[in-house]
């Protein structure tokens, strides 16, 4: 479980991840992974640093070329696609707006009866919804915001 967590920390450190990587068992079966040669070790990610672009138009270049064999999409597919997220993320922000009035209802309507007012764990729970529905449409606003 520890190795795991240890290849996961490399691999969310682009900086660290463009080392190589080397892997090795001890006699008690621990294993180590490190960036430097172990003794008895074994290299099992190996990468190149990459050289610098000569100019912005290699790096466009580059950047837009896919491996071999990689599935292409048109620029018409992928404007549906865009467009079809985009409905998407709308239709999921009006049903968040409208979950929102309605847990502000309730929750006034709570707060604003006395006899009801008392239980302060529905008033809590109702809170939380409401907070709850408003971080999720900030996060879909967000969302609709990074699209093109």
């Amino acid at each position: 479980m520890k190795h795991r967590y240890w290849l996961t920390l490399l691999c969310l450190f682009p900086a660290l991840a463009l080392a190589d990587i080397y892997k090795s068992v001890d006699a008690d079966g621990h294993i180590t992974y490190s960036s430097a040669p172990l003794k008895g070790g074994k290299r099992i990610i190996e990468t190149q640093t990459p050289s610098p672009p000569r100019s912005s138009s290699v790096v466009r270049s580059r950047s837009a070329a896919s491996p071999e064999g990689f599935p292409k999409v048109t620029q018409e597919a992928q404007k549906g696609r865009d467009a079809t997220r985009r409905k998407i993320l709308q239709d999921e922000l009006k049903i968040e707006q409208s979950l929102l009035g309605d847990a502000q209802r309730d929750l006034h309507a709570i707060e604003t009866n006395p006899r009801i007012a008392r239980n302060n764990d529905k008033l809590k729970e109702l809170a939380g919804e409401v907070e709850l529905h408003q971080r999720n449409i900030d996060a879909l606003n967000t969302e609709i915001s990074k699209l093109k």
